[in-house]
């Protein structure tokens, strides 16, 4: 396997309803977005790290990629978000290491955009 570009991580959040529907949809979406905007292939994907607010059971992001048929040979793996008071409830976050070049550009949405304004505000 060639390797292309240094070694980046690129950030990624989304909000969701607890409900493996809303789960199973935004959760691929927002990889397809990271992957979209940052012109990542998914062969020079290392890893992709998810966390999870506590209010959100019904069902593992990792499993929601994997059942659309993303991230087939990629390492996934979820945790759980601490608790922090005030925190924003019902957020998935996501942390994709990545062979490529340029800068990463991170992606929120979905309500998410209220963790970093400052990174969700901006568009290459």
């Amino acid at each position: 396997m060639k390797i292309f570009g240094c070694l980046h991580s690129v950030r990624g959040a989304t909000c969701c309803e607890n409900a493996a529907e809303s789960i199973a949809e935004r959760v691929p979406a927002l990889y397809a977005e990271i992957l979209r905007k940052n012109s990542i292939k998914e062969r020079d994907i290392v890893s992709v790290l998810f966390s999870v607010t506590s209010d959100l059971t019904v069902l593992n992001p990792a499993t929601a990629l994997r059942r659309v048929g993303f991230a087939k040979d990629v390492p996934l793996f979820a945790c759980a978000e601490p608790f922090i008071d005030g925190y924003l409830p019902k957020v998935i976050r996501v942390l994709v290491t990545y062979y490529g070049i340029g800068k990463p550009s991170h992606v929120y949405i979905n309500g998410a955009e209220a963790l970093r304004p400052d990174l969700a505000a901006v568009e290459p």
